[in-house]
């Protein structure tokens, strides 16, 4: 809910969601959660249908998506973005190349010149995800491409989230698609599209400078 270029930050990827075409959007809450919801009510003056899901334990990036699996499991396709980041990603695309492979999973990836503090993956010719490396050394990084933190994902993806405790997607949920021969599919973020993580005071800082100096990193 930090304000970055006028709006708070989870708000320009909501508007992005409803540009594309998105018209029911989960939000998980735990801390202050209010605020979240007193600023977007039921998602009808951003054109879309907001729920919310308020964690009292938190549950982790997949443990999260579990609880909606009632909502999720008998439809289609649906993203997963997580709420930190700033980012141009062309959803069209997106969702272009994961009907072009029909994978469990779609995750949108973005290159980075020094991958240490993320989660590195393998590639095959396809774009096909063959592994991740945690914080790899430099010279043991498989590649420099990491998650971008924006995912369009099967509701096959739900029947590999532990039920009744917390999980991640990268580090149980992931690994355990690869170990059943599941297809997860990159998608290489193109130079044009833009992610900025707002990850610490340093990260919100930099990113809100840009504004104020009239060069926002994202279109308003």
């Amino acid at each position: 809910m930090l304000e970055i270029g006028g709006r708070p930050l989870i708000e320009h990827t909501i508007r992005r969601l409803a540009a594309f075409g998105v018209r029911d959007i989960w939000i998980n809450l735990h801390h202050c959660p209010q605020a979240v919801q007193d600023h977007f009510g039921d998602g009808r003056r951003f054109g879309v249908n907001m729920r919310y899901s308020i964690e009292t334990d938190l549950l982790g990036t997949s443990g999260g998506v579990r609880r909606m699996a009632e909502d999720l499991k008998d439809g289609g396709p649906f993203f997963v973005i997580y709420g930190d980041n700033l980012t141009t990603c062309d959803l069209e695309r997106l969702v272009g190349v994961h009907h072009r492979w029909s994978p469990a999973a779609t995750i949108a990836l973005f290159w980075k010149e020094d991958v240490t503090p993320h989660s590195a993956v393998a590639l095959d010719a396809d774009d096909r995800i063959l592994r991740f490396v945690e914080k790899p050394k430099a010279e043991e990084a498989p590649s420099h491409w990491i998650s971008a933190g924006v995912n369009v994902m099967e509701p096959s993806v739900i029947d590999y989230i532990p039920e009744g405790r917390a999980s991640d997607f990268g580090f149980d949920v992931f690994p355990a698609l690869l170990a059943a021969d599941q297809r997860l599919q990159g998608y290489r973020m193109s130079a044009a599209e833009v992610l900025w993580w707002i990850d610490t005071q340093e990260h919100y800082d930099r990113v809100a400078e840009l504004w104020k100096n009239g060069t926002p990193p994202i279109p308003s």
